[in-house]
C-alpha cells in the first residue's frame, strides 16, 4: 500500500475555519465562540475518512521571530491581529490534534511553511505521497514528484490537488521554482511583501514566459523601457528581497521519523474531555461513537452571548450546515449537568381522581403563583389534543392530571380547572406559555391572572441564542431533564406522540417540566432586573402573549379557488418564460439546474467572459448577476421570470391551501417572538413576512386572503417610514425632523439637499437613489455597495453619501456615539431598554469589529420600530376588549397589522386602530400610520 503523508498548516486552516462562520457562529451555552474548533476538527475528520492517510502531522508558526522579520521588519507587519476567538481556540485545537495522536511540529525561528517544505521533501526522497493540506498559494514552489498542494474542500467547493503541471498552468510557467519569482515580482499583500509597485499578477506572468526569472527581467528593465522598465529599475531592490521573502526553506532542524508520524487510535478521553468543553455533541458522537456524553462536567456559568448576523436578522448560510446540524442536535444540547431525576429528590404525583382532582385545585386556588404545562398529541397547538396538564408551585415538587383520549370527558375535567385558571389573583408561569394558553383556548378556558413566560424572559437576558427548556436547565440549574426522545423516540415518521407513552413516564416527564421551569423563573426574575431589561419584559414581551394567542387562534380566511385560478395562470406564464429561454439558447436542457444554465449562459452563448464561480465549482447564476446580465440578453430577462414565478407557485400559491387548518378552514401562522435579536416577529406556516410585495406578481399572492364571511371585511393599517422617523428623533438631526415635521416626502427632500436642487426638480431616479441612502446608510453600506445596488459609478455613489453626511452631520454623529457607547458598555439599546450585547465591539480584527460596530448602529432603530410595533398591538388588542368589538387583529407583517373588521364596526376602529399606533411610543417626529380596506388583503393594502 502506498504511504500517503498528509502535513497541514494550522493556521491558514484555522483562519479558513473561523470565517467560514463568522456570519452565524457556533455558540456554546456561556456564549463562547468555537468556530475555529469546530471548522478545524471537521477539516481534520474529513481528511482521515476520505483521503485515508497513512501518516500525518500538523505545523504551528511559533511566537519567535524568523530570519524574514529580521530582515525585513515590515514582513507581515500589515497583518490585522488575530479575532479574540480565534486565538482563544489554539489552545483548544492543539489539545484536539493531541487527542487524535497527530503530531504537533513547531520549530522556533521559521514558520509552518518551511516546515512543512522540509517534511515533505524528506518524507517523499523515503517513498512517501505527500500532501501540504493548505489555501497559501506560496507552497506552488514546494510541488514535486510525489509532494502536492491539497486544498480542502470549502464554501461548497471540491477539493483541490495540485502537483507541478497544475501549477504551472496555474501560473503560466514552466517551472515550479518560478513561483517564487512571480512573488518576488507582484509581492503578497498578504505578507507585506512588497514586490515592485505597479507589477500584478497578469504583468508579473507575463514578464516571466518572456524573461524566465525575476534576475533576467530586472537585467532587461533598460530593453523593456517605458514606463514598466521605469517601475522595474526603481523596484529592483525590493524584488530581490520579495523574492528572498517569498522562498519557503527547506532544510529547518526537523526530521521526519516515520513512527512519530503514523495515524494511531484516538485518544477518546482526552477527546471526550475537549469536545464536551466545546459542546460538540454531533461530532463527538460521529468521532467517539454513540456512547459519546457530555453530562459529567460542570456546567458553565451564563455569559453575554454573542452576534448571530449581520444587520441584526436571522441569516441563513448554506455554508454553515454542518455547524447548524451540531448546533440544532434535536433543538436539546444536555450538557455539563450533573443533577438529574435519578439523583434529585422530589416528589411527583399523579392526580388521576376526581377527589384527586378537587383536592389540587383547593391546594392550587391558595397560591400565587403556579407553574403550569400542557401535554399534547403534537406541536401544533391549532390542530392538537390534550394528553394532560402539569403544575408546580414549589420546587422538586409537582403534579400531573391525566386527561382521556375521550374529548367530551376531557372538556369535562378541564372544565373543573375553570375557576383556577380564571383566578385573576394568580401568576401562571410557563416555558412558552403561548402555546399551553392556546391549547386550553381549543378547549373554551382562559387564563385571566398574570403571567410569566421563562422564555421570553432569557430571550431578554441574553437575546442570542438557543433557549430551549432542557438548555436552560442545564446552564442555570445544572440539571439534565428527562429528554422528551426517551418517551417517544427520535424526530422523524417513526416518533410517537404521548398517548403511547405509559403514565408512571408521563408523570415524571411532564411534572418535572414544571418543576423545571418555575425554577429557571427564580432565576430570571433577578437578572431582568440586573440587566435592566425588566420594563420591556412586563411592558411588551410578556403582555404580548396574550395579543398574539388571540391572534394565533383566529387565523385568516384562504380563498382556495382564488390560489387554484393563479396556479393555473403561473402555469401558463411559466412554461412560455421557459420556451422562450429554450428558443433563444438554442438548445433545450434543464433550467432548473445552476449548473445547466450556468454552462449555456457563459459557455455556449458567452454573455460574460469573466464569470464567477460558486462554492460549487459551477457558474453563479444567483439573482444578482443575473440582474446585471439581463440588459445584455433578453434570455436572462426570461429566466429571471421563469425564477419568480416558479418559486412564488411552489411556495405559496401550491403550498397555502396544504397549511389550512381542518377544524378551522382556516390559516392560522404561529409568532415568533423570541427569534430576531432585534426585537421583530417573525412567523411560520406559513412564514407571512417572506410573502413577496415589491412584484405585481407577488403581490397577486395577498389576493387570496379574505374576510372570514360577507359580513367583513379586512382592514390593513401601516407604519409611515417607521424607522426613517426613528433615525431623525434619536438622531436629533435638525434637518430630518424638520422634514418629517413639515410632512415632506423624505425621499424627495433627501434627494433635494444631498444633489443641491430645488425639491420641484428632483427627478424619479434622483428620489430612488436617495431613498436607497436613507435606508441604506444606517446599515453600514459602502460606495461600492451602494453603486452596485443603484448601478450608478462608485464616484456618484460616494459623492451621495458625503453630501448625505454633511445635510444630516447628527446621524453620523449618532454613529459614531453609538459605537463609542458600545466599546464601553458592551451593548445597545433602545429606547424601552431592550439590549443588544457585543462582544466583538473592541476586538482588535477589524472584519469582527466592523460587524459590531453596524449592529451598535442599526439595532436601537430596528429594536425601537418592533418594541412600537408590539406596544400598539397590545394597545388595539386591549381598546377592542374594552369595546367588546366583533371585529379580530388577525396578522403582523413587518410595519403592518391586518384585522377581520365587522362591517358596522369599520368606522370604529379605523380612529381606534391609527391612535394605538400612532401614540404607542411617541417620537420627537409625528408618527404617521395609513388605513385601508377590501374585499381581499391586497385590496386593503
Amino acid at each position: 500500500m502506498q504511504k500517503k503523508l498528509f502535513l497541514l498548516d494550522a493556521m491558514a486552516l484555522i483562519y479558513r475555519a473561523y470565517y467560514a462562520l463568522i456570519r452565524n457562529p457556533r455558540l456554546t451555552t456561556a456564549g463562547r465562540n468555537t468556530n475555529a474548533q469546530f471548522g478545524f476538527t471537521t477539516t481534520l475528520l474529513d481528511l482521515i475518512n476520505k483521503e485515508k492517510p497513512t501518516h500525518m502531522a500538523v505545523a504551528f508558526d511559533t511566537a519567535a521571530p524568523t530570519e524574514r522579520h529580521t530582515s525585513f521588519e515590515a514582513y507581515k507587519a500589515n497583518r490585522q491581529e488575530a479575532p479574540e476567538d480565534l486565538t482563544d481556540a489554539l489552545p483548544d485545537i492543539k489539545r484536539i490534534i493531541e487527542g487524535f495522536n497527530i503530531p504537533v511540529i513547531e520549530v522556533d525561528g521559521y514558520e509552518a511553511d518551511d516546515v512543512i517544505g522540509t517534511l515533505a521533501w524528506q518524507a517523499a526522497n523515503v517513498g512517501y505521497e505527500v500532501y501540504m493540506v493548505t489555501p497559501d498559494k506560496d507552497y506552488g514552489q514546494l510541488v514535486k514528484e510525489n509532494v502536492f498542494i491539497y486544498k480542502p474542500p470549502y464554501m461548497g467547493n471540491k477539493e483541490e490537488i495540485m502537483g507541478p503541471k497544475e501549477i504551472c498552468a496555474k501560473w503560466q510557467i514552466t517551472d515550479v521554482h518560478q513561483v517564487i519569482d512571480i512573488l518576488g515580482l507582484m509581492g503578497d499583500a498578504v505578507d507585506n511583501i512588497p514586490g515592485i509597485a505597479g507589477i500584478g499578477e497578469k504583468t508579473a506572468m507575463k514578464l516571466l514566459s518572456q524573461y524566465h526569472s525575476l534576475e533576467n527581467v530586472l537585467a532587461n528593465a533598460d530593453t523593456i523601457g517605458g514606463k514598466m522598465g521605469e517601475k522595474i529599475k526603481a523596484g529592483s531592490a525590493d524584488a530581490i528581497m520579495s523574492k528572498q521573502l517569498a522562498t519557503i526553506i527547506t532544510d529547518v532542524p526537523c526530521t521526519f521519523h516515520e513512527e512519530d508520524f503514523c495515524i494511531k487510535e484516538p485518544n477518546k478521553e482526552k477527546l471526550t474531555e475537549i469536545f464536551t468543553e466545546l459542546e460538540f455533541k454531533t461530532l463527538g458522537k460521529r468521532i467517539l461513537g454513540d456512547g459519546f456524553s457530555s453530562a459529567n462536567a460542570e456546567a458553565p456559568l451564563p455569559a453575554k452571548p454573542q452576534q448571530q448576523d449581520l444587520f441584526g436578522n436571522i441569516v441563513e448560510d448554506t455554508s454553515t450546515l454542518a455547524a447548524r446540524e451540531e448546533n440544532a442536535d434535536s433543538g436539546i444540547n444536555i450538557l455539563l449537568a450533573d443533577k438529574n431525576i435519578d439523583n434529585t429528590e422530589h416528589t411527583y404525583r399523579l392526580v388521576d381522581t376526581p377527589e384527586k382532582i378537587a383536592e389540587l385545585i383547593a391546594h392550587l386556588q391558595q397560591q400565587k403563583e403556579i407553574c403550569f404545562d400542557t401535554e399534547t398529541t403534537g406541536t401544533d397547538a391549532n390542530a392538537v389534543e390534550m394528553v394532560g396538564m402539569s403544575f408546580a408551585c414549589c420546587k422538586h415538587e409537582g403534579w400531573y392530571v391525566p386527561v382521556p383520549t375521550d374529548q367530551q370527558a376531557t372538556k369535562a375535567i378541564l372544565e373543573t380547572f375553570r375557576p383556577l385558571f380564571e383566578n385573576e389573583q394568580i401568576t401562571f408561569v410557563g416555558q412558552n406559555i403561548k402555546y399551553d394558553m392556546l391549547v386550553l383556548k381549543w378547549y373554551g378556558l382562559e387564563i385571566k391572572g398574570p403571567i410569566f413566560d421563562t422564555m421570553l424572559a432569557h430571550y431578554l437576558i441574553e437575546p442570542e441564542g438557543r433557549r430551549g427548556m432542557d438548555l436552560l436547565s442545564a446552564q442555570y440549574l445544572q440539571y439534565a431533564p428527562v429528554s422528551i426522545e426517551t418517551l417517544i423516540g427520535k424526530k422523524g415518521k417513526g416518533q410517537g406522540n404521548m398517548r403511547d407513552v405509559e403514565l408512571e413516564k408521563i408523570k415524571e416527564y411532564a411534572a418535572e417540566d414544571a418543576d423545571i421551569t418555575l425554577q429557571l423563573k427564580e432565576k430570571f426574575v433577578p437578572l431582568l432586573t440586573q440587566k435592566s431589561v425588566d420594563k420591556v419584559f412586563y411592558e411588551v414581551e410578556n403582555p404580548l402573549v396574550r395579543v398574539l394567542t388571540d391572534m394565533e387562534f383566529e387565523g385568516i380566511a384562504v380563498n382556495n379557488q382564488t390560489l387554484a385560478d393563479y396556479s393555473r395562470e403561473l402555469e401558463g406564464e411559466i412554461k412560455r418564460a421557459e420556451e422562450s429561454v429554450y428558443q433563444q439558447a438554442g438548445v433545450r436542457f434543464n433550467l432548473a439546474s445552476p449548473k445547466q444554465l450556468g454552462e449555456v449562459l457563459f459557455e455556449k452563448l458567452q454573455l460574460d467572459p469573466k464569470a464567477k464561480k460558486t462554492r460549487t465549482g459551477q457558474y453563479a447564476t444567483g439573482e444578482d448577476v443575473l440582474a446585471k446580465l439581463s440588459v445584455k440578453h433578453q434570455i436572462v430577462e426570461d429566466i429571471l421570470i421563469f425564477r419568480e414565478l416558479s418559486k412564488l407557485k411552489s411556495t405559496y400559491v401550491d403550498a397555502l391551501p396544504l397549511m389550512i387548518n381542518k377544524r378551522t378552514n382556516r390559516i392560522h401562522t404561529s409568532y415568533n417572538q423570541a427569534v430576531a435579536v432585534t426585537g421583530r416577529l417573525s412567523s411560520n406556516n406559513p412564514n407571512l413576512q417572506n410573502i413577496p410585495i415589491r412584484t405585481d406578481r407577488g403581490r397577486e399572492v395577498r389576493k387570496a386572503f379574505v374576510p372570514r364571511n360577507e359580513e367583513y371585511v379586512l382592514l390593513s393599517a401601516d407604519y409611515s417610514q417607521i424607522e426613517l422617523r426613528i433615525i431623525a428623533a434619536i438622531s436629533e438631526d435638525a434637518q430630518m425632523i424638520d422634514a418629517f415635521q413639515k410632512g415632506l416626502d423624505i425621499h424627495i427632500a433627501t434627494a433635494a439637499k444631498v444633489y443641491g436642487v430645488d425639491m420641484k426638480e428632483v427627478t424619479s431616479d434622483m428620489r430612488r437613489n436617495a431613498k436607497s441612502v436613507n435606508f441604506g446608510i444606517i446599515y453600514g453600506q459602502s460606495a461600492f455597495g451602494l453603486s452596485e445596488n443603484l448601478g450608478i459609478p462608485r464616484s456618484e455613489a460616494k459623492m451621495l453619501i458625503d453630501n448625505y453626511f454633511t445635510q444630516y452631520p447628527s446621524i453620523k454623529e449618532y454613529m459614531e456615539k453609538q459605537i463609542s457607547f458600545a466599546q464601553k458598555n458592551g451593548y445597545v439599546q433602545t429606547q424601552l431598554g431592550r439590549k443588544r450585547w457585543l462582544k466583538d465591539i473592541n476586538s482588535s480584527n477589524a472584519v469582527v469589529r466592523g460587524y459590531a460596530e453596524r449592529n451598535a448602529i442599526n439595532m436601537p432603530i430596528q429594536g425601537t420600530a418592533a418594541d412600537m410595533i408590539k406596544l400598539a398591538m397590545i394597545a388595539v388588542h386591549n381598546t377592542f376588549k374594552q369595546h367588546n368589538l366583533k371585529s379580530r387583529m388577525i396578522l403582523q407583517v413587518h410595519d403592518e397589522l391586518v384585522f377581520d373588521a365587522h362591517h358596522s364596526e369599520v368606522e370604529t376602529i379605523k380612529p381606534l386602530i391609527l391612535e394605538c399606533m400612532r401614540n404607542a411610543l411617541p417620537l420627537a417626529v409625528p408618527v404617521e400610520a395609513e388605513i385601508g380596506a377590501g374585499k381581499n388583503w391586497l385590496e386593503a393594502h
